[in-house]
């Protein structure tokens, strides 16, 4: 089906994305694996080239055009080619939110240039030890001493944990206050305190740096306040829908390529006398695969629309989230079983992609706090 959301400049910035991720990417990924982590050239290189901090304003030097559909681009192309090591869509889509809807001037000033060059890597952490999708069972605390804030806790699962230089950090400031009582804060790289734990080994994403992060008493000057004191809970509420719309354009892309590999695959691989493809299963199969993958992008093109419009809801954002990624897993699943035991290699394409989707339905969200979000909206009681 035909997509009619972008315009002839969009699809010239994905040809130009495209041309950069076979320059700087292609040729890069599968040593990135084997040392599971991406080398930070390349984020100067995308920066370089105008694939960061797109809705930065130009006065710091990003792109200056708030538009989802550039984000968008970015994490269907990287997506699609199963580059899963690159993290720029956390930085795109779930990090900018904040520092462009949050920062004051001098903020402004010190993060946004970095952040838009690739020189600054950021990272959010929100996740704990002992607290995954309920964000207000988070443990770690900040404390105001004077002009600082004294910071400690520990976070996990953190995106870009590695290469991070600012990582926005999710701290109870209030404990009597409940949902009011959580605040933002910026740590930036080697503050005193602040250390990168362990670096974990996934079953999937190898290349993508997620690390375990530890606060010591870090004094966090109070100018690294992000946003409101007491509103961090309200900020990130705020910014959430974005990030699971995000997961939702990355499964789409996902399954649209992993489905045109499968049906290439259907069409070369002989059995008994004829492609695969001609068997009925397999036609019925694919049948289904391709109805499911038009319609899940559909829905999540509307929603890029929606966002685009500032009219998308939390609830829809849920849907397309909790949708997408249920969708994406099982179509991998069933593209691998077309392809026999050659599915089971890592060799092949499907089963990298078999590996690295598995936590689509479990970070951002889970799809069980999905159906919570969206069956709260229904009014049922």
């Amino acid at each position: 089906m035909e997509r009619t959301i972008f315009e002839p400049e969009h699809e010239l910035f994905r040809e130009s994305y495209r041309k950069f991720l076979e320059q700087h990417v292609a040729p890069n990924h599968e040593r990135w694996e084997e040392q599971h982590i991406v080398d930070r050239e390349v984020w100067a290189a995308a920066g370089k080239e105008g694939f960061l901090g797109m809705a930065v304003p130009e006065e710091y030097g990003g792109g200056g055009v708030k538009d989802f559909r550039y984000n968008a681009i970015v994490a269907e192309e990287t997506s699609a080619a199963g580059f899963s090591g690159v993290g720029f869509s956390l930085h795109n889509d779930v990090c900018a939110p904040y520092f462009l809807e949050l920062c004051n001037e001098e903020q402004a000033q010190r993060w946004l240039p970095g952040f838009a060059s690739g020189e600054l890597i950021s990272a959010i952490a929100m996740t704990e030890p002992g607290t995954g999708s309920d964000l207000q069972g988070i443990k770690t605390r900040a404390v105001r001493d004077g002009d600082d804030w004294v910071l400690n806790g520990s976070k996990t699962f953190i995106t870009n944990g590695i290469n991070s230089d600012l990582v926005i950090v999710v701290a109870k400031t209030d404990p009597d206050k409940g949902a009011q009582g959580f605040s933002l804060f910026v740590v930036e790289r080697d503050m005193p305190g602040f250390e990168r734990g362990r670096h974990l080994d996934k079953i999937g994403m190898p290349a993508q740096d997620t690390a375990e992060l530890n606060f010591t008493d870090v004094r966090v000057p109070h100018a690294n306040l992000l946003g409101t004191e007491g509103m961090g809970f309200i900020h990130l509420m705020q910014n959430l829908p974005q990030e699971r719309l995000s997961i939702a354009v990355m499964a789409t892309a996902v399954m649209e390529s992993c489905l045109e590999t499968t049906i290439q695959y259907c069409r070369d691989r002989k059995a008994f006398g004829k492609p695969i493809g001609a068997l009925q299963n397999t036609r019925f199969v694919l049948a289904e695969l391709a109805t499911e993958a038009t319609i899940v992008r559909v829905f999540v093109d509307k929603c890029i629309e929606l966002l685009n419009e500032d009219k998308l809801t939390v609830q829809e954002a849920a849907m397309a989230k909790f949708y997408s990624t249920e969708a994406q897993v099982k179509l991998i699943d069933r593209c691998l079983q077309l392809h026999g035991g050659y599915g089971y290699m890592k060799e092949y394409k499907i089963a990298k992609a078999y590996l690295d989707a598995r936590v689509q339905t479990i970070y951002g969200g889970t799809s069980e706090i999905m159906k919570e979000i969206i069956g709260r909206g229904l009014n049922l009681a």
